[in-house]
């Protein structure tokens, strides 16, 4: 059977372009199908790039007001949150020309367009134009989750943070997963008043212990407010602002805004995956084995709509090592999902590689050791507010192989891609203590634990 297309992705996110830049400097035929009205998913234009511009901003705010302890006469006055967001948004679009630039030249072709299913190697775009494909991908990426409870139209989610064109006086950050800490510790520095509602005691439950209680005091020394125990009943807009209940009957309020960032969830739900017989599980995902081939024959699903990893370089990476596979020859190219490292971008941020010390002792039990140093960074010496770094490091065996390295403090973001390449390589603590100190920085208590 002749196709129109050796490669199709059904969505022009992060994951999506990168297989099909990939493939198509190989020499596939491609086409990329999005449809949103810019390229590059969530992370580009609602979330990691954007996040990370005002992560940036937030942190010179933490930066000026350290000045004075520096010796610096300075003078902090309002954050111009409408400026700042015009220059961001040009930078994102500057982004998405990028993106079609960068499919033009791999001459991989691009269209506007809902994607779904017609049948075995077919896609029906908008309903009305049929192409066929020998190989298709399904990267649609994920959309933020909002709750089914009264009055929930009065609150915004991460997609409509990014639409704020001025900045919220009063915030309500209601979420205890990455996005939520990161959103409400920038809000916070850039002179929003923000409260934190969380479900339990703690939020990042899923990172090492050591990780979310050190950003949780942090937090609070920021001047965050903490709501634990709290979990959305409903809202109510008034006058003064809008409130939130409880399930306990408790009230928050009045804000200004109200932000929801309790999770996202696979955008599956409209690719007409039964006219291939194609099933998810239970919470959405499309199950993928080891090469993230579905169960239907050259149909293959990539990034958020699986469940694995849940994080923009990983789908790169495993849509990439997809391609050199199928179009280079690349046999046994795939992507391995251990020891993946991740940032959290707040303030301060969090760096962490492979497993906390509680699932280390559930795997390797009394084989496990831990080593771990809390100081206060030279930085943080100098000025009123001492905000500490914390680090650990968590090793099994009698070889003392590092299988786990966690730390939160200033740079930590920067600080973790080097070691997580080491620990990558099978490093063990004696590497690390073999390895001369760079001195003086935070990173050298990593190489220097007793």
């Amino acid at each position: 059977m002749a196709f129109d297309y050796d490669l199709i992705s059904i969505g022009g996110g992060s994951g999506g372009i990168a297989t099909l830049n990939r493939a198509g400097s190989y020499g596939a035929k491609c086409l990329v199908i999005e449809r949103d009205s810019v390229l590059g998913g969530t992370c580009v234009n609602r979330g990691c790039v954007p996040k990370k511009a005002m992560w940036y901003g937030a942190s010179l705010s933490h930066a000026l007001h350290d000045a004075s302890d520096y010796g610096f006469d300075v003078t902090v006055g309002k954050f111009d949150w409408t400026a700042f967001v015009a220059k961001r948004e040009a930078y994102i679009h500057n982004i998405n020309n990028a993106y079609a630039n960068y499919l033009g030249k791999n001459n991989v072709e691009f269209t506007h367009g809902h994607a779904t299913f017609a049948g075995p190697n077919t896609v029906l775009i908008d309903g009305e134009r049929k192409v066929t494909a020998e190989r298709i991908i399904i990267a649609p990426g994920g959309v933020p989750v909002m709750p089914e409870v009264p009055g929930i139209e009065h609150a915004i989610n991460s997609d409509g943070f990014f639409e704020l064109t001025e900045q919220p006086a009063k915030a309500l950050v209601l979420g205890a997963g990455y996005i939520a800490v990161e959103l409400a510790g920038l809000l916070q520095a850039l002179g929003t008043e923000t409260t934190l509602g969380i479900r339990h005691d703690m939020f990042l439950r899923n990172f090492d212990d050591m990780l979310s209680s050190q950003l949780m005091e942090a937090m609070k020394n920021d001047g965050v407010t903490m709501a634990t125990g709290f979990t959305t009943a409903s809202l109510e807009k008034k006058n003064d602002g809008i409130y939130v209940t409880g399930t306990s009957g408790d009230v928050l309020g009045p804000f200004d805004t109200v932000l929801m960032a309790i999770g996202r969830k696979p955008s599956t739900d409209a690719l007409g995956l039964d006219a291939i017989g194609l099933e998810t599980d239970s919470r959405g995902y499309i199950p993928v084995d080891e090469w993230q081939e579905t169960k239907v024959k050259n149909v293959f699903a990539l990034g958020d709509v699986t469940g694995q990893a849940e994080l923009t370089p990983v789908a790169i990476a495993a849509g990439r090592r997809l391609s050199d596979r199928i179009y280079n020859g690349q046999a046994g190219r795939k992507m391995d999902y251990s020891n993946i490292a991740t940032v959290v971008f707040s303030h301060p941020p969090i760096g962490t590689v492979g497993l906390s010390e509680a699932d280390a002792r559930a795997e390797y039990g009394d084989g496990v050791k831990v080593y771990s140093s809390s100081f206060t960074p030279m930085y943080s010496a100098f000025s009123e507010q001492k905000t500490k770094t914390a680090m650990k490091l968590i090793v099994q065996g009698e070889d003392e192989r590092i299988v786990g390295c966690h730390m939160i403090g200033r740079d930590s973001d920067e600080m973790l891609q080097g070691f997580a390449v080491a620990i990558r390589m099978g490093a063990t603590k004696a590497d690390f203590d073999d390895t001369v100190a760079i001195h003086p920085t935070s990173a050298e208590e990593l190489v220097t634990m007793r």
